[in-house]
């Protein structure tokens, strides 16, 4: 964006930017299990005990309660078609869902704990997919804000100094704009089984801000 000084008001107002980067440090993960059998109570039961499997595992690894919620629920038919005898029922499919949060500086890696979850709960169990983040956002936008002022006094006091005067008061100040960068896509799973743990890479997430600033000319 053009840097202007205003004409005859001995001010001059620039626009800062700012970035600054973590590495996340929470992790938020599905993980469902889907059961089939030949009546509704019976899906709906197995589905419960792969659940259970899954929520024993994941306590046993230390994650808490808090951290633990059920998030879907459902219980419908399977068919199929019989030429000349149209639609028939031939099972019931119960599923559940669980959303599991993690951290990923507890001293135990998150790709374990889901392994073990994902091996307590078999074959019926699937991870729907995977959400990084940093739980200190507002700790991450102060940085971009400062850096975005740094930018910003900088810009004004070249502009100062190309004009032969100083930088004085601050005028008025406008946050204009940032926020978050898209987050990493999700990472998708469909998973039956693990032999061992799937590496997860946790990358950085980024965080933006901008300033208007008028500042005297002196």
């Amino acid at each position: 964006m053009a840097n202007e000084r205003s004409e005859g008001a001995g001010t001059v107002t620039v626009v800062g930017y700012g970035r600054a980067s973590a590495v996340p440090d929470r992790m938020r993960v599905t993980v469902s299990v889907e059961t089939r059998a030949s009546t509704v109570a019976l899906a709906y039961r197995h589905a419960g005990e792969r659940a259970g499997a899954v929520t024993e595992a994941l306590r046993a690894q230390g994650v808490s309660g808090a951290d633990i919620a059920t998030t879907g629920l459902s219980v419908h038919t399977e068919t199929t078609w019989v030429e000349g005898g149209g639609s028939r029922i031939t099972g019931y499919v119960a599923s559940t869902a669980l959303t599991i949060g993690l951290r990923t500086d507890a001293g135990v890696d998150p790709a374990v704990v889901i392994g073990h979850a994902v091996e307590a709960g078999g074959d019926d169990v699937r991870l729907g997919g995977l959400d990084l983040a940093v739980s200190d956002r507002e700790g991450l936008l102060a940085r971009a804000r400062d850096a975005a002022w740094d930018d910003a006094l900088a810009k004004a006091e070249q502009f100062a100094g190309r004009a032969g005067l100083r930088v004085g008061g601050v005028v008025s100040i406008a946050e204009s704009g940032g926020g978050a960068s898209p987050p990493p896509s999700p990472v998708a799973f469909v998973a039956a089984k693990v032999e061992s743990a799937v590496p997860v890479e946790y990358g950085e997430s980024e965080v933006s801000a901008s300033v208007q600033v008028t500042w005297r000319l002196r």
